[in-house]
This record gives structure tokens, sequence and C-alpha cells, in this order.
């Protein structure tokens, strides 16, 4: 006898389920003076060296900085987590250095430089991990479509439009559908993240700086692109925090809507999908009960951007255009929980579209009995020669008909179509109908595995430029060490 785990369920919520709704709040938190020092700490390494290569601060000054930079990423920041701060954390970890290591040495830090452009900086540097990971889930989740498409590109079921079976698709033509869908999201999230290989250094406060600085050499050695052409621009704009608030938000429509469809198809009165034991919850009281609530998870989490997007929006619209802390601190707070909800989101969903088993027999019932087979008669019609709207009308009296006595849809019209053609009935069985719907990207296998190609080869050319991106930080990361161990060893 299998022991159920609660009610009739005999397994636990999916690990990877259960990590993000139930144990992640439990472990340690972040730690917020690492989180904001150590980027900091990288852009400051990045500073001095290109200060000490233009000559505006000698290199044994600079050698002695980055020593001392060098010490306290070492500690993780240890000599600073108990240093007030009434300014910020920055102005405490640059007067750590002034007092260690000296006016002269510590002092220099700042040459050519702001905390506005510095913070403009680091949220980039900042953002790098949640994007990247963000875009390698959804990444995974269209390759599950397109994998799962493949599958079951001929298993046939109903299409659904206002919740009523329309025409006979294949659930791979419904995979292939969010799969290109996706892959558009995708390609968003790509395009709104392209800001963040913008590098601000440079910009100073507001109008730049009249020191001989180098945001090239900056940019090359924190793996930016390029660097911003216009100091304003750069301190004044956090448009990237909206786009990325805004592709998340579209993205998270997409995952809502499918997440709805699921939720109808596993439903006991339509189970069209059958959901294994650890996608779905039991009832602390009701023992029969198997829940998707997975899916409401999703829902939830998706919508996280847009209440994000509307409050980040509406705090920047109420500064000028140049640095602001409404843009720069409170707008940009909304951004860090929406992304991690969104990347949630996808990842849930994702299990569920792994775990899901489509119920061919059920998926072809309903199909047959929802007469979804009665377009393709009606156009059958106008083929032989008899205009759309008086098809139409004959094809609803037969299946009123049919609905009524109880009888098939094919026997039905067989008795209304009186002399015409009996060829008109051959092959008009959901399947067949489905595999005849090669036009408009319609259902038929050769239609639905193109599409599943589209979306492949998209996810892989979006792939490649994430992994390039990776790449560029990962050198970049590497060129910076060097170059300071150089400059420390060598003065």
């Amino acid at each position: 006898m299998t022991v159920s785990v609660t009610g009739r369920l005999t397994s636990a919520v999916t690990p990877a389920a259960a990590d993000i709704l139930f144990d992640r709040h439990l472990r340690v938190p972040p730690d917020p003076v690492a989180a904001e020092l150590r980027p900091t700490s990288e852009v400051d390494r990045a500073h001095v060296v290109m200060l000490a290569e233009r000559g505006v601060v000698d290199r044994e000054t600079a050698a002695r900085l980055l020593s001392g930079i060098e010490e306290l990423r070492a500690q993780d920041f240890a000599p600073l987590r108990h240093l007030p701060a009434p300014r910020g954390r920055y102005l405490a970890y640059e007067g750590h250095l002034v007092a260690t290591l000296g006016e002269e040495t510590g002092g220099v830090l700042h040459s050519g430089r702001s905390r506005n452009d510095l913070n403009a900086t680091v949220l980039r540097l900042q953002l790098r991990r949640p994007y990247d990971r963000l875009l390698a889930e959804t990444d995974t989740l269209g390759r599950v479509l397109v994998e799962r498409g493949r599958c079951w590109h001929t298993t046939v079921m109903p299409a659904y439009t206002h919740h009523q079976p329309a025409v006979p698709i294949t659930y791979g033509h419904y995979l292939a559908g969010v799969a290109a869908a996706l892959v558009r999201d995708l390609d968003q999230l790509d395009h709104a993240g392209r800001e963040l290989g913008e590098n601000p250094l440079g910009a100073g406060a507001v109008g730049g700086t009249t020191l001989p600085v180098d945001p090239a050499r900056t940019t090359e050695l924190l793996g930016f692109d390029a660097p911003l052409a216009n100091s304003l621009h750069a301190v004044a704009s956090r448009d990237v925090v909206l786009r990325l608030l805004a592709a998340c938000t579209v993205l998270g429509v997409l995952l809502t809507r499918t997440a709805h469809d699921l939720q109808s198809w596993t439903s006991a009165e339509n189970p069209l999908l059958v959901l294994p034991d650890d996608l779905v919850g039991s009832s602390s009281m009701m023992p029969q009960k198997r829940n998707p609530f997975l899916l409401e998870n999703v829902q939830g989490k998706a919508a996280a951007a847009l209440g994000a997007l509307t409050a980040a929006t509406a705090a920047m619209s109420t500064a000028r255009y140049t640095n602001a802390i409404a843009v720069g601190t409170e707008a940009v707070g909304h951004l860090w929980p929406a992304l991690e909800a969104t990347t949630d989101a996808v990842v849930l969903l994702r299990l569920m579209f792994e775990g899901a088993e489509p119920d061919p027999g059920t998926m072809l019932g309903r199909a047959t009995a929802g007469h979804t087979a009665a377009t393709a008669l009606a156009e059958r019609l106008v083929v032989s020669g008899v205009p759309f709207r008086t098809a139409h009308h004959l094809v609803g009296e037969i299946s009123t008909v049919a609905l009524a006595t109880g009888r098939a849809f094919g026997e039905t019209a067989a008795d209304h179509l009186g002399d015409r053609p009996r060829d008109l009935l051959d092959a008009l069985d959901p399947a067949s109908v489905a595999a005849a719907a090669v036009a408009g990207g319609g259902p038929a296998p050769a239609s639905v595995l193109a599409a599943l190609d589209d979306a492949a080869r998209d996810l892989d050319r979006l792939g490649a430029a994430a992994d390039a991106r990776r790449q560029t930080w990962a050198t970049a990361e590497h060129a910076l060490g060097d170059a300071v161990s150089t400059l420390i060893s060598r003065p």
C-alpha cells in the first residue's frame, strides 16, 4: 500500500518549487554591505587603474590605494560593517580608506568622479546577475516548450475561444504558439538589457570633468560595450529600469495567460492534462483534493512587474531631468523584487510544462464532442460552390440538431447534405482536419514543426548573445584583476 504524504498525494512538491515558495525566506538574507560595496569597489579598481595610466594619480599612490581596496575586499568589508553611515556606505568606505591610508592616498579615490556617475555604474553591475538569471530561465522555458511541442505535435485537442471548443489543433501547436510569444518577449528583454552595456563613468556629477579621464579604458576593464556620450544622460536616466520592468510586464502577461489555460486543462471538469503529485498540493481539510496551486503562484508573481513599473514610472516622473534621488534610488528600488518574482514565475511555469502530460483520448474526445470540424465542413462547401454565409448557416443547423439528438456530428451532416457530394464528409474527423490545416501557420505537422524550428533558432541566437555577454564580463574581470595585480606589484 502506498503511503500518502498528505491526502491522495504520494510525494511532496518538487524541490525547485519548494525552494521558491517555502524555503528561500528562511535563509540568511543577502548581505547588503557586500551587495553595495563589492560592485562599488570593482568600479574603484578600474577607476584607479585608469587614473594611474592617465597620469592623474602617480602609480605609487595608486598601488597603495589599490592595496587598501584589495584588503577590504579580502576581509569582506568587515572593518566597515559597524561604522556609522549617515550619508550612505560609500562615504564611510571612502572615509575608512582615508583614515587608514592617509589623505594623500585615500583622498585621491574620487578624483574625476561623483557619486552620481558611480551609482549609475554600480547599478549596471548589480543588475548583471539577476538579469542574466532571468534570461537564462526564460531560455530554459522556451526550450522546454520546443521539446514538448515536438513530442506532441500530432496530439489532437480543441483550440478554445471564449472558453468553448473552436477548431481542432494539436497540443504541440499550442506549445509552438506559446514558444513564439516567449521568444518575442525574450528578444525584448535582450533589447532592454542593452543599456547595461553603457558605461556612465566620466560623467561626474552632471557635467563631466576637466581631468583627463579615459571612459574607454574603464569600459574595457568593467566589461561594458561603450561609454555614454552625454554626461547629463549618464546621470539623469535610469530608463533601463523602466525598460526592464516593461519587458517583464509583457512577459508576465504571457505567463499569466498560459497559467490560466493550464488551470482549465487540469480541472476535474476538463482534464486534458495530467500533473504528477509533485506539482500539485492537497488540502489541509479535504483529502481528495489535487490542487495545481503553483499556477496561482505563477499568476501572482507574474503581476509583480506591473506594479513595480507603475511605481517606478510614477517616482521618476516627479523629478527633473538631472541626477535625482527619486530616480536613482526610489524608482530603482522597485526593480529588484520584480526581477526575482518574474524569474520565479518563469521557473514555476517551466516546471508545470515539464511535468504536464496530455491525455490524448480526452483531448480527442473533447475535440470531437465540441464539433470542432464544423468550420472545415463549411469551407468544403465553399469549395463546392456554396457561398460561405450559406454554408455557415447550414453547418450551424447540423451542429444544433446533432447536439439536440445526441447523434454524432458526421452522421447528422450526412442526413443534411441532401444530394451534395458525399466526399465532403471524408476525413472530417478532428485529427484529419488538423493535419490538413497547413495554411496560415495551422496545426498541420509540417507547419507546427517549422514554427518550433523557428523558435529554436531564435533561442539559439539569443542564447549566443547571452553567452557573448557573459564572456565579455568574465574577460573584463580577469583583465581588471591582472591590471590591479600588475600595478600593485610594479608601481
